[in-house]
C-alpha cells in the first residue's frame, strides 16, 4: 500500500511556519505565551497517562448516533484522538492524516475515534471538509476530556482573539473559553491506556507510526 512520502509532522512543520509568517510579531508572542500557560498550568502531570483506566464514555457521532468507548473496545484497541474545532489548521492537517492511515489502523485491528468540543454541526462540517470515515464525536462542554484531564482555559488574549476571528463561543456553544489538548491515546482492550502523546502546544500532534508501534506492541 502506498504511503505518503511527508511525514504528518513535517506538515505540521510548514503549517508553523506560515502561521508565523502570516501573523504579527505581536499576535506571535500571543501565541507563544499561550503555549506557555498550558505548560505552565502543570495539566501535563494532571492527565491520564499510561498505565491508567481509560473511563467509559457514550457520546453521539454525526449522525447522531451514540458511540461508547466500552462498546468500541469489545472489538479491539482503540485510538482515541481530540481536536480542537475545524477552525484549527493543525486539527484538520491531523485529521486528513488519519484518514490516510486509517486503512493501517483498521489492519492493526483498531478503532479510531475523534472527539471535539464543537457543537454537531460543526464537526459535521469538518468531517465532511476532511471525508472522514471514522467517528466523530461531540465532547459538549468538553466533560469526556474533563475525565481525561486534558481540558485547559485559554488566556485571555487567546480567548479574544478565537472570539473574534470564528466566534468560539457559537462554534461549541459555551462561553467557557476551554478546549482540549490535542491529546492522543492508545486504548487495550482491558481499558488500559498503553499509549499518550500529551503536549501543551497544540501545533504538535501524535505521529501515526507511533500510533502503529503502540498497537503492534499490544499484539
Amino acid at each position: 500500500m502506498e504511503t505518503k512520502k511527508e511525514s504528518l509532522e513535517e506538515l505540521l512543520a510548514n503549517q508553523r511556519i506560515a502561521s508565523t509568517k502570516k501573523y504579527s510579531e505581536e499576535r506571535n508572542q500571543i501565541n507563544a505565551a499561550g503555549v506557555a500557560d498550558v505548560r505552565n498550568s502543570g495539566i501535563l502531570s494532571k492527565t491520564l497517562n499510561v498505565g491508567d483506566i481509560a473511563p467509559d464514555f457514550t457520546l453521539r457521532n454525526v449522525q447522531n448516533q451514540p458511540v461508547s468507548l466500552y462498546n468500541e473496545l469489545a472489538n479491539g484497541p482503540v485510538i482515541l484522538v481530540w481536536y480542537r474545532g475545524g477552525w484549527c489548521p493543525y486539527c484538520n492537517i491531523t485529521l486528513h492524516y488519519l484518514q490516510e492511515k486509517l486503512p493501517e489502523f483498521k489492519e492493526a485491528g483498531a478503532t479510531l475515534i475523534a472527539l471535539t468540543p464543537e457543537l454537531p454541526d460543526n464537526s459535521l462540517s469538518t468531517t465532511e471538509k476532511n471525508n472522514i470515515a471514522f467517528n466523530v464525536l461531540s465532547d459538549l462542554g468538553n466533560k469526556v476530556g474533563k475525565e481525561f484531564g486534558v481540558v485547559f482555559e485559554l488566556t485571555a488574549e487567546i480567548a479574544s482573539i478565537y472570539e473574534a476571528s470564528f466566534g468560539l463561543n457559537n462554534t461549541n456553544g459555551d462561553d467557557s473559553n476551554e478546549l482540549p489538548l490535542a491529546a492522543t491515546y492508545v486504548i487495550d482492550t482491558d481499558k488500559t491506556i498503553k499509549y499518550a502523546f500529551l503536549d501543551a502546544d497544540h501545533k504538535k500532534r501524535a505521529e501515526p507510526e507511533e500510533i502503529l508501534k503502540a498497537l503492534k506492541a499490544i499484539k
